[in-house]
This record gives C-alpha cells, sequence and structure tokens, in this order.
C-alpha cells in the first residue's frame, strides 16, 4: 500500500467526514466526528491532510494567534504521518501546505513545539529551514500536554 500516490488536501468544515477514514495509528487518539467538525468550523483552525487512496495517512493541524500588541501568528499544533508512510516526504508538503495557508491568512510569524527527544522531528524542521530556538519553557495545566 506504501507505493501509492499521496494527494494533500486542506479540509473545511463540509469536509470532516473525510476524517470518517482515518489509519489508525495516524492521530494520537481516534478522531472524534464532533470535535473534528467543531475545530473545521473554528475558521482560526487549519487542518492538511495526506490521503493514500481516499485514507488519511497524515496531517499537519494550526491556529491563528491573534494579539493586541503583536503580529498575528500561526501555530502548528501537531503534525503527524502513519508509520506505513514515513519518509517519503509527506511531513514535509504538510508542513509547506499549512505554512503557505498560514502565510496566506496574514500571519507573521509561524511556530511549534516538540519534545527534546524528538530526533526525525528537529532534524525536519531543520531542513525546512526552521529556527531552533532556546531557553524556552512549557508549562501546562490540567494535563494539556499529553
Amino acid at each position: 500500500m506504501s507505493g501509492n500516490p499521496i494527494t494533500i488536501r486542506n479540509l473545511g468544515p463540509e469536509d470532516a467526514h473525510i476524517l470518517d477514514r482515518v489509519r489508525p495509528g495516524t492521530f494520537d487518539n481516534p478522531v472524534d466526528p464532533a470535535r473534528a467538525w467543531a475545530f473545521l468550523a473554528t475558521r482560526v483552525n487549519e487542518l492538511v491532510v495526506a490521503l493514500e487512496r481516499g485514507e488519511v495517512v497524515g496531517f499537519a493541524s494550526g491556529t491563528v494567534l491573534m494579539h493586541p500588541d503583536k503580529p498575528t501568528a500561526f501555530f502548528i499544533n501537531e503534525v503527524g504521518v502513519h508509520e506505513d508512510v514515513r519518509r517519503r516526504g509527506i511531513a514535509t508538503r504538510l508542513i509547506e501546505r499549512i505554512c503557505d495557508l498560514a502565510r496566506d491568512r496574514g500571519c507573521e510569524g509561524i511556530w511549534l513545539a516538540t519534545e527534546a527527544e524528538n530526533a526525525p522531528a528537529r532534524g525536519l524542521y531543520r531542513a525546512l529551514d526552521a529556527r531552533e530556538t532556546k531557553g524556552i519553557v512549557v508549562y501546562d495545566w490540567d494535563d494539556a500536554i499529553l
């Protein structure tokens, strides 16, 4: 199955049904249809998927962040590619697409966070000319970072 062409597509609320066909293991948890629709219907969010034969095998999601005193920015929430189709450039295509969407929305900065030990992700982001910052500490409440 891993030799099939991959299609990259951004989704809107009318496309929520596409998330009915997700290869198990692509997202951290099973997709909840109501949450998926709400995410897509909230127009500050973007969801880009990678499709192989109509099945979601990768995704990137993000959110526009607006402040009264700073330029509009875009936070990439998560990037995931099913292990069966990794190392085919899918994550690169997903990130490039979601960054293009963010810039089209007028976002002047794009950022994300990953675990220090996630060497594959860090290598990918460096290959895409992202700047790795130092000295950032992340805090959460109510187990927000799972």
